[in-house]
């Protein structure tokens, strides 16, 4: 049996083997088995982790995060982006904590830096006030006795002790408070002293009708009078605890700004942690879960702080805003002490505001810390 043109004996007469021509006549690639993917070029399917295609929101948040001012220069075509991307976040992520914590701050301070001052002095001296104007004019009914009497007595010495404890109030009435107090302590002890004339004389003799004239005039007389003195002090304090209690547009915009501060750093942080579930698969990063929580019951825990504080701020400057009868004002400072409670204690709170703000800061800068260094030191 003769060879084929084309054919050659298989070693050991066991078959032929295709020749050249036969070769040359066979498709390219039929037959034969599929090829191993070189190492140098990977299957088209797969990427690296931190290659994952971003969808729609990552592509417009990176375009935005693109024009922050410190974010560098971008790579080159085809390099990765994600050190840059970590470290434009890492920027954000810290400078909404700090601005977070300042606004905070000057926020709280502006509404409970006034409540401990209402509770202790401003408030008390209101009430002070009216207390000495109520027992001069019991004084001024009693004072027409044909004989001294012991309750005449006893409202000079309760005008006297309600002045003494306003005048612990060193901001009382502005710069002259303080003077027109004593100038007020010395014309009750006079008036005292002319009733007391007046009442030892005989009744009906115009000594005795003179000297009561003389004291009436140093208690009602208009504009100099004891009496328009004390009102002219208490109008002047009661506007110091309107001042003190007001919620103006000062604090309403700063109160606005630190909200709108705290939903940026909420959304920053929540907006970081799917980046890093995105990029490297991580479901979570506890440290910045951690600053997320921190950030929002702060904010809640002060805003909860500072209803509770205005609103009893409010109430006392509605029960103050009126002259108070004598029967009524040891139930108005019971009151005014129940709607204060507290209020020194959430003040206190001030400081954890600023504890806050650093430990804020660190859980940004650590929860990161370690994808950055792990792209700065990743060989090239």
């Amino acid at each position: 049996m003769t060879t084929g043109r084309g054919t050659t004996p298989a070693p050991g007469g066991g078959g032929t083997t295709p020749g050249p021509a036969h070769r040359a006549a066979v498709p390219p690639g039929a037959g034969a088995q599929p090829a191993t993917p070189s190492p140098q070029h990977p299957h088209p399917r797969t990427r690296p982790a931190d290659r994952r295609p971003p969808g729609r929101t990552h592509r417009r948040l990176a375009r935005l995060l693109d024009r922050l001012p410190g974010a560098g220069p971008l790579p080159e075509a085809g390099g990765s982006t994600t050190a840059r991307d970590l470290a434009v976040r890492r920027r954000l992520l810290l400078a909404l904590s700090a601005l977070l914590t300042l606004s905070l701050f000057v926020s709280y301070q502006g509404v409970h830096g006034d409540a401990n001052a209402l509770r202790t002095s401003s408030a008390p001296a209101v009430l002070s006030l009216d207390t000495a104007l109520y027992a001069l004019g019991q004084a001024q009914r009693d004072a027409g006795a044909p004989a001294p009497t012991s309750d005449f007595q006893k409202q000079i010495s309760v005008a006297a002790q309600s002045l003494s404890a306003a005048a612990a109030d060193d901001d009382i009435g502005g710069s002259g408070g303080r003077q027109a107090l004593q100038t007020i302590t010395g014309l009750i002890t006079v008036y005292a002293v002319k009733v007391q004339q007046s009442q030892l004389q005989p009744n009906g003799s115009v000594l005795r009708e003179a000297y009561l004239s003389y004291a009436t005039s140093i208690l009602t007389e208009k504009g100099s009078g004891i009496q328009d003195r004390l009102k002219t002090l208490q109008r002047q304090q009661r506007a110091a605890v309107h001042r003190q209690t007001s919620f103006g547009p000062p604090l309403w915009l700063s109160w606005t700004v630190t909200l709108l501060l705290a939903l940026a750093l909420g959304a920053a942080l929540l907006e970081t942690q799917l980046f890093l579930r995105h990029r490297f698969r991580r479901r979570y990063n506890r440290q910045l879960l951690a600053a997320f929580a921190l950030s929002a019951a702060g904010v809640v825990t002060t805003v909860l702080f500072t209803v509770w504080t205005q609103q009893g701020m409010t109430d006392t400057r509605q029960l103050l805003d009126r002259p108070l009868p004598g029967r009524l004002i040891p139930d108005a400072g019971r009151d005014t002490a129940s709607y204060l409670a507290h209020t020194g204690f959430r003040a206190s709170a001030a400081v954890w505001i600023l504890i806050g703000g650093v430990l804020l800061m660190a859980l940004a800068e650590t929860g990161l810390r370690r994808h950055i260094d792990e792209y700065r030191f990743r060989p090239r």
